[in-house]
């Protein structure tokens, strides 16, 4: 150990970054042992070329005003220092908030925005903003006259609003916003106020942590079932429940654009809080106790009202119970109204949805869910509109005679949509789509929505509302194409008004103009960043709106292949498949590769052989993408299809294993095939569920020579009311759960393992504890694992120190024991 430390501290080469230290890859590799060491525990530095993707700027996006005039030019900053990251959290109730100003404590920002007329125009730069601001939930007033975002700063966040004609910025209110818990604000549908949730005048100073304890902290079930999947950062005591009360709490006030404040009502632990859209009424939803100590507080019981804008509760909606008891298989729900909500097209009136299962998916039954209508003011009995033989989902309103709702089925795969006239409800409901959303070449798209004077959106319809709009992703055989269709709602019948060419992905956003068919859209190809353009359906002539550069002109020659292989059983698979600029198979001979991917159920073998992705997508690199190491001459093979398919009765996860390895060896073939990879240096790779996925097929092939496994869980005993796609629990099912962890059978793991985790990942199911664990059953079994905890990490991880280290580990055991792995030993 002294060796070591004398090692590091005489070569290591310093950089200062945002109050913690880097170290050059190039000075210093992992150190060559046979046995367990504690290396030097400060953040690497991988190579020159993969730093400088971490610290490429991100591209621009946009958002398009109400009106369509203008464009809202928005741009992230680089990854935040382990300096922010590393500021005091509080993790209660499913939460995680920052204690010192009220807000969440992770969060991504933007630090410029800029504004331009749509067509035409030069860039604005918004006046009166702070230096190197923190800038989240930016919305557009109804008008587009205005916009209104938060500012975070370190002890408080704030409520500003731009002037659109001006483009100069201002704070508008004075109290601090609590945005810890609610949302914390929206327009009123007049675009002249806001509500918004701020930090009680009295809050008092974060109740006090015992220091001694009055008692033990004690749970009790009486006979009653409540299975629960396996939630992070719960209440565990009662000081939690103190706290979370005090920064959950919130003052709802009414604030007009000159700055006026009217408080409404009392503070209270403000969930939501949702103007009509004529303004008249305010839909609140607040959290009440007991609170639970065994799910988050989106489950604790609640109260829905109906307040004025004064700030009186006018009308109760529903008073909710503890949902501790919500039955596991998937598509359950809470008993009572739920997915409350404003009709979109009309002045005040309510909408929710009601389980007829009682909210069990395990229930049979015919009916699953009734929607109700509650019209202002509220005297009336709500009524039913629409019985669905599936779980609901959402509903796109038009008017009287037309609104769309959406159910699904996760058991089928199934969804549908009806039209009905929310008007005239006796008049009945017609299914006008019916497919299986595993079915991705026959999606239909989604409906195209508009924005109203009101602030909602509402169904984009011609010809008196016969004709709809429909946007999809266009999957086929030759990869994703999307395109938009115009749809007669009396016959059903589609026409395709645009549709994605080769060698372009282009994406459609919003008709701008129904009569001359003016069309928003987005373009990229392989080499060529994405852009938005406008063209005219009608007349095909096109212009370019948006000119970003690319992100990442190292990466332009790269060449990418959408490729199709077969697994033994049938199922026809796809994978992306990058290689090094300037590579050419025959003169350069194979590559080392890395494999990253991610297994997914189906209910269908036909399904899961559809083709996924497109040939003709940007390669767009950062941090997180597994095709920055063509930069260090390995070959990608990017998201290898690993279907695990359960048709009719089956379960899927009955032939997990066989499948998973079967799906590996046929990407395996193929590389080989082609004479890209070196069937003597392949590395499998993978993020949680590819974590999971990695360990198992280490376990039980001997196709790769490591694995990189990032925040896995690897014992499924550990989450025993289901997993993933898993409805059975470990007492029904307790082979599948042992068959399918990687934990019980690390005896089998002869390759090297690289274990990547997030000290604070709050991901269901992947506690930290999963990966220490399963290094330790490595370490005792002999096995070759690094461990690798990232300080205050959640389940994908934000500091730039992390993530630089996160990519020295990989790079160096890549190298060690896949570019430069020694010859496999040959089996006595």
């Amino acid at each position: 150990m002294t060796l070591i430390k004398q090692v590091l501290h005489s070569t290591l080469l310093a950089v200062a970054m945002t109050g913690s230290l880097l170290v050059c890859a190039t000075c210093i590799a992992m150190p060559e042992v046979t046995e367990e060491v504690q290396v030097e525990q400060i953040y690497m530095r991988p190579p020159d070329e993969i730093a400088a993707v971490v610290d490429a700027p991100f591209p621009p996006t946009i958002s398009l005003s109400p009106d369509r005039s203008n464009i809202l030019i928005k741009v992230q900053p680089g990854l935040p220092g382990i300096d922010e990251v590393s500021q005091p959290e509080l993790r209660i109730a499913g939460l995680r908030i920052n204690p010192r100003n009220f807000g969440p404590s992770r969060s991504r920002y933007l630090n410029q925005i800029k504004l331009r007329a749509l067509i035409g125009g030069e860039e604005r730069v918004i006046a009166g903003l702070p230096e190197n601001p923190k800038i989240n939930s930016i919305e557009w007033s109804p008008d587009g006259t205005h916009l209104a975002l938060l500012l975070t700063f370190a002890e408080n966040i704030e409520l500003w609003t731009i002037d659109v004609e001006t483009a100069s910025a201002s704070r508008l209110l004075p109290n601090a916003i609590n945005d810890t818990y609610s949302n914390p604000y929206a327009w009123m549908p007049c675009s002249k106020a806001l509500l918004a949730t701020v930090v009680p005048d009295r809050i008092g100073k974060p109740p006090e942590e015992p220091v001694i304890p009055t008692g033990p902290v004690i749970q009790q079930s009486l006979g009653r079932r409540a299975p629960a999947r396996t939630y992070q950062d719960l209440i565990q005591n009662k000081h939690d429940e103190a706290l979370f009360e005090h920064y959950a709490t919130s003052q709802l006030v009414l604030v007009a654009l000159d700055g006026t404040v009217h408080p409404l009502g009392a503070p209270a632990l403000i969930d939501s809080a949702e103007p009509s859209p004529d303004g008249s009424s305010i839909l609140v939803q607040t959290t009440r106790k007991p609170f639970s100590y065994t799910v988050p507080a989106y489950r604790f019981p609640r109260a829905i009202e109906v307040w004025n804008t004064q700030g009186d509760v006018i009308h109760t909606v529903a008073e909710l119970a503890l949902a501790d008891d919500v039955p596991i298989p998937f598509g359950s729900v809470r008993k009572g109204p739920r997915s409350v909500s404003w009709r979109a097209d009309v002045d005040s009136t309510l909408v929710w949805a009601e389980a007829l299962d009682g909210g069990d998916a395990g229930a049979e039954v015919e009916l699953r869910d009734r929607l109700f209508l509650h019209e202002a003011p509220f005297t009336g009995e709500p009524q039913a509109v629409l019985d669905l033989d599936l779980r609901f989902r959402e509903v796109y309103w038009s008017n009287d005679n037309l609104a769309l709702a959406t159910g699904f089925w996760w058991q089928t795969r199934k969804i549908k949509v009806w039209r009905l006239a929310p008007g005239t409800p006796s008049n009945g409901a017609s299914v006008v789509m019916d497919y299986s959303y595993e079915d991705r070449y026959n999606d239909p798209g989604k409906p195209l929505l508009v924005p109203t004077p009101k602030g909602t959106s509402v169904l984009l319809t011609d010809n008196g509302g016969s004709t709809i709009f429909l946007a999809g992703r266009g999957a086929s055989p030759e990869g994703d194409r999307p395109f938009l269709d115009e749809m007669n709602l009396a016959s059903g019948e589609t026409t395709r008004v645009f549709h994605s060419q080769a060698p372009n992905y282009e994406n459609p956003v919003m008709l701008l103009d129904l009569t001359e068919k003016v069309l928003l859209f987005s373009r990229e190809s392989k080499n060529i960043q994405p852009n938005y353009w406008i063209r005219s359906l009608s007349a095909g002539d096109e212009k370019q709106i948006t000119t970003f550069s690319h992100p990442n002109p190292q990466f332009a020659r790269v060449q990418k292949e959408l490729i199709r292989y077969t697994r033994d059983d049938g199922v026809e698979l796809t994978a992306k498949l990058y290689l090094p600029a300037g590579y050419e198979a025959e003169k350069d001979g194979p590559l080392p590769m890395l494999m990253w991917a991610y297994p997914r159920e189906f209910k269908s073998a036909a399904a899961a052989s559809q083709v996924t992705g497109s040939p003709h997508r940007f390669v767009r690199v950062t941090y997180w993408s597994p095709t920055l190491w063509l930069l260090r001459d390995y070959a990608v093979l990017d998201g290898p299809t690993m279907p695990i398919v359960g048709e009719g009765d089956e379960e899927p996860n009955d032939t997990f294993r066989k499948q998973l390895v079967a799906s590996a060896k046929a990407a395996v073939d193929e590389v080989v095939r082609r004479g890209v990879g070196d069937p003597e240096r392949l590395c499998i790779g993978g993020h949680s569920y590819g974590a999971f996925m990695t360990g198992n097929l280490l376990a039980h092939s001997d196709l790769f020579r490591a694995g990189i496994a990032r925040s896995g869980a690897y014992n499924r005993t550990l989450t025993p009311f289901g997993f993933q796609a898993e409805e059975r629990t470990v007492w029904q099912a307790p082979e599948i759960y042992f068959a399918m962890s990687p934990f019980m059978h690390a005896e089998k793991v002869n390759e090297p393992i690289l274990l990547i985790h997030g000290e604070a990942d709050n991901n269901s199911g992947t506690f930290p504890l999963q990966s220490r664990r399963y290094y330790s059953a490595l370490k005792g079994l002999g096995a070759t694992v690094r461990l690798c905890m990232l300080p205050h990490e959640s389940h994908g991880y934000r500091a730039r120190e992390s993530m630089m280290h996160m990519l020295w580990e990989t790079s160096e055991w890549m190298d060690r024991y896949v570019k430069n792995a020694e010859p496999r030993e040959t089996p006595k």
